[in-house]
């Protein structure tokens, strides 16, 4: 499974949708772990869209894509050191994401 590709209207109304929420996953000094993985990917296949924030990363723009490459999820918006990931659960998405006509 590969990324979902966004458009920029979808990418902003997901991030005004992920305005509420708090972050579910942590990225500690140790970077990107195995098992940090396991907990996003966990947390996407339940809520399809969350946050986690970074902890003094060296370079959050590269982390946060990094973690989404990683994750095959679409990186929504970085704000401050939190990121916003989406990606659709494989078989029942709950979120319907607006389209253009």
């Amino acid at each position: 499974m590969k990324a979902p590709e966004l458009a920029s209207h979808q990418r902003k109304w997901l991030r005004a949708k992920a305005h509420s929420l708090n972050p579910v996953v942590l990225l500690g000094d140790s970077g990107i772990t195995e098992s940090v993985l396991t907990a996003i990917d966990a947390a996407l296949l339940a809520h399809e869209l969350i946050k986690v924030r970074l902890r003094k990363p060296e370079d959050k723009k590269k982390a946060a894509q990094s973690l989404a490459d990683q994750s095959r999820a679409a990186m929504c918006g970085l704000v401050g050191h939190t990121v916003i990931l989406y990606r659709p659960h494989p078989e029942e998405p709950q979120i319907n994401l607006p389209k253009r006509d």
